[in-house]
This record gives C-alpha cells, sequence and structure tokens, in this order.
C-alpha cells in the first residue's frame, strides 16, 4: 500500500475514535432520559436512580427550581412525593432520571481508553520517525553504513589525470588482493590511506576505483556523519561502523571530509570534554589500538590536513599520504577525453586547445565545462558541441553571462572600452609575455563591464618576481588609459587595485622578494608577525613596486597613444576582439573581423 495513503487511513481511524469516544462517553457515562412520573417512581424504588433532574417551568410551594437536580439520598419522602405528584399532574414539571445500569466493563473501558489513545499516539509517531530516519529514531548509536546502490563497476580506467596517485593506490589494491605475497616477508598492510587535495580532484573516485580494482566490499560515509546532538553518539557510531566492517572484511571505509571529525584536539570551544574529541579518540583507538581491526582499510578525504589532530596522521593509522593535485597539460587533455566519450563533438575539435586554456581546472571543472558546453550547443539547436560552445561556456563559468540588455550610459561605454584596450596592449607589448590575450570584450558579465582574457602558454609550478611585477604593471593599465583619454578618475578600476595590492604584498611577506627586507617571511596563516617599525616598512615597499609598475605602465601607452586609440575604436564598433585581431590592430595590419555588430543599447 502506498505510504501516503496508509498513513491517512491511520490519521483517519485516529480522528473518528477521538470524535466517537467523545459522543459514547457522554453518552454512556451520563444515561440521562426523560421519563413518566410512574417510571420514575419505579426506578427509584429499584434504588437505580442516582441523581434526579427537574424541569420546572412554573414554581409553586416555593420548593421546586428550574434544573434542580436531587440526589437519591432522602428524595423518597411523602412530602416530596405529594409535591411531584401534583406537578405531574398540572404538566408543570419534567423528569430526566440517570440510572445506575453501566456495566463494569464499560466503566472500565472509558476509563483506560483515553491513557491507551495517548500511548497508542506516540508509539504511532515515534514509529513514523523511525520511517523516516531509516529505522534509527531510537538506535542514535547505531550506524548505518550502505555500499553504493550504482552498479557500474569503477576502475582505474575511469580515473585520468592523476596517473602518480593511481600508481600509489595499486599497491593497495595488491595488498587486498594477495595479502599473503606482502605478509609472508614480514611485511604489514596499509591500515589506513590519506587523500589530501583540492576540491574536485579525484579523492572519492579514486578511492572507489580502488574498492573496484580490488572486488572488495566499499562503504562510504561523510565525517558530518558521527557529529551529533547528543553526546557519545560520535564514539558509539566510530565503534559501530568497524564492528560492521569486520563483518565484511576484508573491505575498504572511505571517511569523506575526515576533518570535520579529526580536527587537531585542545582548541575546542568545549575543551576536553567536546563531543567531537570524544569522536576522535574512538576513531583514533580503533584504528590503532589494543585490538587490531585486520582486513579493514580506511580511505580518507580532506582538502585541509593542516586542522588534522598529529595523532590521526602518524603511522599505523594512515600510513599513505597521496597528493592528488590539479591536472597539468596531458592530464587536462586525458579528462576530456574521458568527459568527451559520450559527447558528439565536431570534426574540427581540437582537445589540445581546450586543454591549453584550462589551466588551473580540476577534474570536476573539466566536467562541468563539458556539461555546460553540451547545453550550450543544445540551446542553439546544434546536433554536435564544437569548440566555441566549449569557449562560451568557459566563459560563464569564469566570468558569468553575458548581459546583454544592460543600457550603459555613452561616456561610460567609451571608458571601458579605453580600459580594457589598456589591459591588452600593456599584456602584449611586454617583453617575454607569458600569457597572451585570448579576448577583449565589453559586454557586461557578471559584475564585470568589460573583460580582458588571458590564457597562460603553459603549467605553472613557481611564479618570477619578472612575472609578478608583469601582473602590477597590466592591473594598473586600465586606470592609466581612463585617465590619459579622459583627463579623471572612475571607481572601475578598484578590483585591478585590490589584485595589485595583494600581490605586491605577498611578494614581499609570503615571497620574500624585497631587497630592503629581505628573504624572511612576515605572514604566516592570516597572523601578522611582525613590529610596527616592521610594518611601516612594508607599506612603503608595497608603495614602491606598485608605483613604480604604474609609472611603467603609463610610458607605454603613452608611447603607443595611436594603438590604444585604434584598439578602442574597434572594441567600440564590434565590442568583443580576440587575440589574433588584436595583433593585427597593434601591427597597424587590415583584417576581417569575424565579430557581429553591437547589440549593447549605449545612450
Amino acid at each position: 500500500m502506498n505510504k501516503k495513503i496508509y498513513n491517512l487511513i491511520i490519521w483517519g481511524i485516529y480522528v473518528l475514535f477521538l470524535t466517537g469516544s467523545g459522543f459514547f462517553s457522554d453518552y454512556l457515562n451520563a444515561y440521562k432520559t426523560s421519563v413518566p412520573f410512574s417510571d420514575m417512581l419505579l426506578f427509584l424504588n429499584k434504588g437505580e436512580v442516582q441523581k434526579l433532574f427537574i424541569k420546572n417551568e412554573h414554581s409553586f410551594f416555593g420548593s421546586l427550581k428550574n434544573g434542580q437536580q436531587f440526589k437519591s439520598e432522602g428524595i423518597l419522602s411523602e412530602f416530596f412525593l405529594r409535591k411531584l405528584d401534583y406537578a405531574q399532574k398540572n404538566h408543570y414539571t419534567q423528569y430526566s432520571i440517570e440510572t445506575t445500569e453501566r456495566k463494569f466493563i464499560v466503566s472500565l473501558f472509558f476509563s483506560v481508553f483515553p491513557f491507551l489513545f495517548i500511548f497508542s499516539l506516540i508509539y504511532f509517531f515515534m514509529k513514523q520517525l523511525q520511517i523516516g530516519q531509516g529505522g534509527q529514531a531510537m538506535s542514535f548509536g547505531k550506524f548505518s553504513i550502505k555500499a553504493p546502490t550504482n552498479n557500474k563497476k569503477i576502475t582505474f580506467k575511469d580515473v585520468a589525470g592523476i596517473e602518480e596517485c593511481k600508481s600509489e593506490l595499486e599497491e593497495i589494491v595488491e595488498f587486498l588482493k594477495y595479502p599473503k605475497k606482502f605478509t609472508k616477508l614480514g611485511g604489514k598492510i596499509p591500515k589506513g590511506v590519506l587523500l589530501i587535495g583540492a576540491p574536485g580532484t579525484g579523492k572519492t573516485l579514486l578511492a572507489k576505483a580502488v574498492a573496484g580494482e580490488s572486488g572488495v566490499p566499499f562503504f562510504s560515509v561523510s565525517g558530518s556523519d558521527f557529529v551529533e546532538m547528543f553526546v557519545g553518539v560520535g564514539a558509539s557510531r566510530i565503534r559501530d561502523l568497524f564492528k560492521q566492517g569486520k563483518k565484511k572484511a576484508p573491505c575498504i571505509i572511505f571517511i569523506d571530509e575526515i576533518d570535520a571529525v579529526g580536527r587537531q584536539r585542545g582548541y575546542g570551544n568545549s575543551g576536553g570534554h567536546d563531543e567531537r574529541e570524544q569522536t576522535l579518540n574512538q576513531l583514533l583507538v580503533e584504528m590503532d589500538g589494543f585490538e587490531g581491526n585486520e582486513g579493514i582499510i580506511i580511505i580518507a578525504a580532506t582538502n585541509r590536513p593542516d586542522v588534522l589532530d598529529p595523532a590521526i596522521l602518524r603511522p599505523g593509522r594512515f600510513d599513505r599520504r597521496v597528493t592528488v593535485p590539479l591536472p597539468d597539460l596531458n592530464g587536462r587533455k586525458s579528462i576530456l577525453l574521458v568527459h568527451t566519450k559520450n559527447i558528439p563533438l565536431e570534426e574540427n575539435s581540437n582537445l589540445d586547445i581546450v586543454a591549453k586554456n584550462t589551466p588551473g581546472m580540476s577534474g570536476a571543472d573539466i566536467a562541468n565545462l563539458i556539461n555546460e558546453a553540451a547545453l550550450i550547443a543544445a540551446k542553439k539547436n546544434n546536433s554536435k558541441v564544437g569548440i566555441n560552445d566549449i569557449e562560451d561556456a568557459q566563459e560563464k563559468i569564469l566570468l558569468g553571462s553575458e548581459r546583454r540588455n544592460v543600457i550603459m550610459d555613452y561616456t561610460e561605454y567609451h571608458k571601458t572600452a579605453y580600459h580594457e584596450s589598456g589591459h591588452a596592449i600593456i599584456a602584449t607589448l611586454l617583453p617575454d609575455i607569458e600569457d597572451p590575450v585570448h579576448k577583449i570584450s565589453i559586454v557586461p558579465r557578471g559584475k564585470a563591464l568589460g573583460v580582458t582574457i588571458r590564457f597562460p602558454l603553459k603549467d605553472r609550478y613557481s611564479i618570477s618576481k619578472k612575472y609578478l611585477n608583469d601582473q602590477i604593471c597590466i592591473l594598473m593599465s586600465g586606470r592609466i588609459a581612463e585617465e590619459l583619454i579622459f583627463n579623471e578618475l572612475s571607481s572601475g578600476a578598484s578590483d585591478d587595485f585590490e589584485k595589485a595590492t595583494s600581490i605586491a604584498r605577498s611578494m614581499i611577506c609570503s615571497f620574500g622578494m624585497s631587497k630592503n627586507l629581505g628573504p624572511i617571511i612576515y605572514k604566516k596563516e592570516n597572523n601578522l608577525n611582525y613590529s610596527e617599525q616592521t610594518a611601516v616598512k612594508i607599506d612603503n615597499e608595497v608603495k614602491h613596486i606598485i608605483s613604480t609598475q604604474y609609472k611603467r605602465a603609463k610610458y607605454i601607452l603613452e608611447s603607443n597613444i595611436k594603438i590604444l586609440h585604434s584598439v578602442a575604436n574597434t572594441l567600440i564598433e564590434y565590442e568583443t576582439i580576440n587575440g589574433y585581431e588584436l595583433q593585427c590592430l597593434i601591427q597597424g595590419k587590415n583584417f576581417k573581423t569575424s565579430q557581429t555588430n553591437k547589440k549593447i543599447t549605449v545612450e
């Protein structure tokens, strides 16, 4: 039976019982009826009348009052009967009696029924709560772990872009498949593997692949599943988790976001009696305590290894630490091949270009990019997904959707064009530039009125001082272009200044790139650890770096003012310029743009 219909029937029965019991209780508990005078006397003589009710419409003798009640004791007096007889003969009075004929069972039922009803109602509520919470309403300490319901078996073939991590975890698969191969030489199977990496790099996917390759049961839980409002529940669930794991051994228990339960002890507001600390203590004991848990391998994932308790990181608990990095160029191409396997691509689609233009993206980011490109192609009624669709999807994800319905002021529209042209020209004319311009647009996206998109030529693992100075120079050029052409300042460059200041401060405080302050770290975990005198020196150094690059950008733009006008006017006409078209404008060559005419309304 449908659960909703079942609940509706149950509630209907309760309402009927509640309503019906009220009527029956009143009827049986007070059996009142109007009777003739002779029948009333018969009931009185038999002693079956508890109370006599008199409805007197005409007062007489001054003794019978309307609605007067008489108890059975003494109501058979001769004087009283004469008065009743006179009233009956003159039709002045009606009589109602309450009999004593109630059975004992009926009395008992209506005495006990309210309590039975209340307890049954409570039981029904608790039963519904158990059903709603998977039967765990009254078993907070129990932990119900379930294997994945997806029948698709995930293996290492489904994991791309992180080959080094796969090779490390292949050893875990061998431990699970052939344990005697290692134990015969005195080796011990690792008890835990900690996967460390940024969100979306594939930590959960790696754990599933290990389970798929080894063919052992795989159970997935979250660190937050152990944290409850009731004291002691987390520790109890840890015990129950490992108890269930022993029954399925050998098996893999995957704990996602373990930092939710494995944070360093002693830093909570509740001190040593914190519920989270009790849960962590129990986890430590279960992983490597007095009793062993042979055959259970714990795989945990986190993107905050710095907050984990040292006791949980020691060998014997998490013996292996696998860092899952962001994919490099080849890794991104492999991930693209996996996610485009079931997507029809245009014949001329070159995934190498996409992989090159997606630095810093994780596997999850790339999967989202391809999915968004497919949606954009479907919206255009295209039968296949092209490179342009992927490019549009990337811009939408990074910058937001185009806002072509914005009505811009004429002066502001021109300022935006010169602002973005300044960024693009400096990013192109600087020597040995590492991030060439890919596209310039003055179509509003998100909060920005315009954007200059640049993609790096290669993956970058370290940053040079020259590169950082170039970035500050490029950030300053937007404000300078506005100042040179319009001879006034605006708030449009506030975000550029914020980024430039952050870069300059990092050069001094984090990277040790200041000659005056030397190779010293003046910042640690967002806490400043230097004196006020040093703070003044840092501020002066930041100001010096930014002002130097400001002057540098201004000199380049002043020397190329004609190019600035040419690029800005082209932007005003077509709204968007790609990297090749920008190079043609800077070199003074003619070109035929593929961009459409502007659609932004300018007043």
